[in-house]
């Protein structure tokens, strides 16, 4: 069971002022929980209602001391949650470094250029998750990894993904002197479908929402793409959609 002064303790993770001051972030539900239970990730503390317990108590005893986990009822997990249902279990786990970028065999690097909708990040480190694409280089101002929304949206890929937060003109120089080529979609670039790689070890920038690749980052784009707009009627896509569409294009042929 949970006090009740320990459910006040914990509710206070409701906003990302405490999380960032402890170095924490919030996992909500069945299948992020099990994800969480997975992933190399330090958990700190479970409440999970005891049905979620016991179908998980194997992963659970492995993963934390019995001392951190609390069992509670759906009135409890309503106190501590963020969302407007609560569901089965809530977990605080420390937060991790942001690695070096490491290049990856044959295998892309992602580079956001001021993401903030929570959702299309949450989105794009769900994509990358699935392509296998396991770092994302981002400007500093791009939505925050751990933000509850992106870590919800990206459906456990948040465990899998390296997302470094960084300078990223002085990341995309040192491609320039690696030899990596760089990919960025805009205007009156080279249709996608027509791009054939034949190594697949570079860098692809994706633009902010609404403004696009910024003109300092275009400067160092050495390879020029467009997604062809088919139905002619649609002014811009997605974020998110638009790094789907990428992905699959450069890791599928």
């Amino acid at each position: 069971m949970i006090s009740k002064n320990k459910l006040k303790e914990l509710s206070k993770y409701k906003t990302g002022k405490f999380c960032d001051q402890d170095d924490v972030f919030v996992v909500e539900g069945s299948k992020m929980g099990v994800e969480a239970l997975m992933s190399d990730f330090e958990i700190t503390t479970i409440c999970a209602t005891e049905d979620w317990y016991i179908n998980n108590r194997t992963l659970i005893r492995k993963k934390i001391s019995p001392e951190n986990t609390y069992e509670v009822n759906d009135s409890d997990l309503e106190r501590i949650t963020a969302l407007k249902t609560p569901n089965k279990v809530w977990m605080l786990l420390k937060r991790q470094l942001s690695p070096a970028v490491e290049t990856q065999k044959n295998q892309p690097t992602l580079v956001l250029d001021k993401i903030q909708d929570p959702g299309n990040m949450g989105t794009i480190i769900r994509i990358c998750d699935w392509f296998g694409i396991r770092n994302i280089v981002c400007t500093p101002d791009t939505a925050n990894c751990y933000n509850p929304k992106v870590v919800q949206a990206s459906m456990g890929g948040i465990f899998r993904t390296n997302i470094i937060y960084t300078n990223i003109e002085n990341y995309l120089d040192q491609c320039h002197n690696n030899n990596i080529p760089i990919y960025g979609a805009v205007l009156g670039g080279e249709n996608i479908c027509n791009i054939k790689l034949n190594d697949k070890n570079i860098a692809i920038v994706i633009g902010n929402e609404s403004k696009g690749i910024s003109p300092n980052v275009q400067q160092k784009i050495t390879h020029k793409i467009m997604i062809p707009n088919i139905g002619g009627t649609c002014e811009s896509l997605n974020a998110s959609v638009a790094t789907g569409i990428i992905c699959h294009e450069f890791l599928s042929k």
